[in-house]
């Protein structure tokens, strides 16, 4: 195999891991508007409970299904908040966890390119020479 077909061959290669790499920067963007929804919800659940921690056992507690407004019972209304709060944490960890193997990916990625367009620069330069 001549210089010539070996430097095609590395092209070939780098731009398939480019695009590999640029999979990975779209699903990574992808993981951090989710994370950014669901740290908004988070937030909003949060707030909910606190102004339901406010509330006496007796208060009265509607909540919003569709365009009608429902009695809730409070411990009801209060169970429903955490159990979504502790969905939405999960959730965050687990995006978290994706994110982090994600970013390892990209950087495992991005040195084998580096790896690569040294070795094209290289073979390049050798028949510049020739």
């Amino acid at each position: 195999m001549g210089s010539s077909a070996a430097l095609r061959e590395l092209q070939r290669d780098l731009e398939a891991k480019a695009n590999d790499l640029n999979k990975l920067q779209k699903d990574t963007a992808k993981n951090h508007q989710i994370r950014k929804k669901y740290t908004i919800q988070l937030g909003e659940n949060e707030l909910v409970l606190k102004e339901l921690d406010l509330l006496n056992e007796d208060a009265n507690v509607y909540k919003l299904i569709g365009p009608v407004l429902v009695k809730q019972d409070l411990a009801e209304a209060n169970a429903n908040v955490r159990k979504r709060i502790d969905y939405i944490s999960a959730e965050l960890k687990r995006l978290d966890a994706t994110l982090q193997d994600l970013e390892e990916k990209q950087n495992s990625k991005k040195d084998t390119i580096m790896k690569l367009q040294q070795r094209i620069q290289v073979l390049q330069a050798g028949k510049a020479k020739a």
